[in-house]
């Protein structure tokens, strides 16, 4: 007799998903990217929106990616200091203070996100990655797809074959491979990678002149940096001396880098390890439109009254009542007429000189920075645009690497002589996105002045 097929086997029931978000990372993105929105559009004295209205739209646009997220929760670092302040007191020494601007909106958003049906998380004690770390723990071990969307290149130690971190601003997807591509280690060595790095951000020293080629080879060749240390008489050179240097170093940099992934969450998490407690809530649509119009969101009313509240609206820049208003996801026109193009990259210090005449001369210069990174509070400069008049610029490349760059001057020198004209009230300069280069210069120490414009 012939026995009859086995009926196949059922597919597996897709895994529910976890969305959690890095509150900090994005009200600071929402507040660089909007424009400087008023409750009342014509007084400038009135509550700063920008942050709020940029949040809301991230959130709605990270919904609409992810519909099918029964778990979510937006994470904030608290205020106050963390274990890591007593581990290193000159852990973000040198970090600049929030804005005034944003820090008045900090409630208001937390206010938001609670009402759009969000958890909102700050705890105490620890940093919005420790909670973030913990819960995506957490969630994997409950059978969860876990989503962390951040623009922390940190989080990338999180990453396992169940937890990706995503970037919706640039669209970046760090899953194994996408940390293996971008890094040249796997996401497991990830935290030796970022010890032998050190975070010049937060003010976590690492191996003196070991950059990012260098630590990927040696865990390329040696695994982990437990092996590294082991073999160090191995290594030889300039590299294998700072190393032996900084071996004493390394455990408490790596005490200050890695992200915890078991933080006593049972006070902010009632009923953990389940994760009941911050499935997606309904928005509460009354309470959010009275939100909408304390703070001025008349797009966001009308939507939500239209129950397509979920869509991110864009903002328009305010304008006077003659003018139109400026639509800020929209081209501007060309310009008319033709235009000498003279630019110039700056790799001598003789060029730097006569430029920098020509900025203490000029009625206006437009000045932009090139960093790494959206998150100002990571941003590290890599060059600077100048320009002078209209087809005039210079581009100062300061750590550019790669087969092709050329040798550069020295950012710390570079700044130290722009620093007088940067912070010269009386020298006019033009920006884009000025609050957000605001925070980048002065993490470097300089409290830049003179800003007549923002293009943004």
């Amino acid at each position: 007799m012939t026995q009859a097929p086995e009926a196949p086997a059922e597919a597996a029931a897709a895994r529910p998903t976890l969305l959690l978000v890095d509150g900090s990372s994005y009200l600071y993105r929402a507040f660089h990217a909007m424009p400087d929105l008023r409750a009342d559009p014509g007084d400038p004295a009135s509550q700063p929106t920008g942050a709020i209205r940029g949040m809301i739209n991230m959130l709605g646009a990270l919904r609409k990616d992810y519909p099918g997220a029964q778990y979510a929760a937006c994470i904030f670092d608290a205020p106050g200091k963390t274990f890591r302040d007593d581990l290193y007191p000159y852990y973000k020494a040198h970090r600049a203070p929030m804005p005034d601007d944003l820090r008045s909106q900090i409630e208001p958003i937390h206010e938001a996100v609670r009402l759009l049906g969000w958890k909102v998380l700050a705890v105490p004690g620890v940093e919005a990655d420790d909670v973030i770390g913990t819960l995506a723990q957490a969630g994997e071990a409950q059978g969860m797809d876990v989503i962390v969307s951040s623009g922390d290149k940190d989080l990338a130690q999180l990453v396992t074959p169940h937890v990706t971190i995503i970037d919706t601003m640039t669209g970046k997807r760090r899953d194994e491979a996408g940390v293996q591509a971008e890094f040249g280690v796997t996401a497991s060595q990830m935290l030796d990678y970022q010890v032998l790095l050190g975070d010049a951000i937060d003010n976590v020293p690492g191996v003196d002149k070991v950059g990012p080629k260098t630590a990927a080879k040696w865990l390329n060749e040696h695994g982990s940096l437990d092996a590294i240390v082991a073999n160090v008489d191995q290594i030889k050179g300039a590299a294998g001396d700072n190393l032996r240097r900084a071996l004493d170093w390394l455990p408490k940099g790596r005490e200050l880098l890695k992200i915890r992934t078991d933080c006593d969450l049972t006070e902010y998490v009632a009923g953990l390890p389940a994760l009941d407690s911050v499935a997606v809530g309904a928005q509460q649509t009354g309470a959010l439109a009275d939100f909408y119009e304390k703070y001025g969101f008349k797009t966001l009313a009308k939507a939500l009254q239209s129950g397509d509240a979920a869509k991110p609206a864009r903002a328009k820049r305010a304008s006077a009542s003659d003018e139109p208003a400026i639509d800020l996801f929209t081209d501007p026109p060309p310009l008319s007429g033709e235009v000498t193009l003279d630019y110039e990259i700056i790799l001598t210090w003789e060029a730097f000189d006569t430029w920098l005449a020509q900025i203490n001369a000029a009625e206006l210069t437009g000045i932009d920075t090139e960093t790494t990174s959206l998150d100002e509070m990571r941003a590290r400069i890599v060059g600077l645009s100048l320009s002078t008049a209209r087809g005039r610029a210079a581009y100062i490349p300061l750590a550019h690497d790669g087969p092709d760059a050329a040798a550069q001057l020295p950012l710390d020198e570079v700044l130290a002589r722009l620093k007088p004209w940067l912070e010269d009230a009386s020298k006019n300069k033009l920006g884009q996105h000025v609050k957000y280069d605001q925070h980048v210069f002065a993490n470097h120490g300089i409290r830049v002045a003179g800003y007549a414009h923002d293009t943004m």
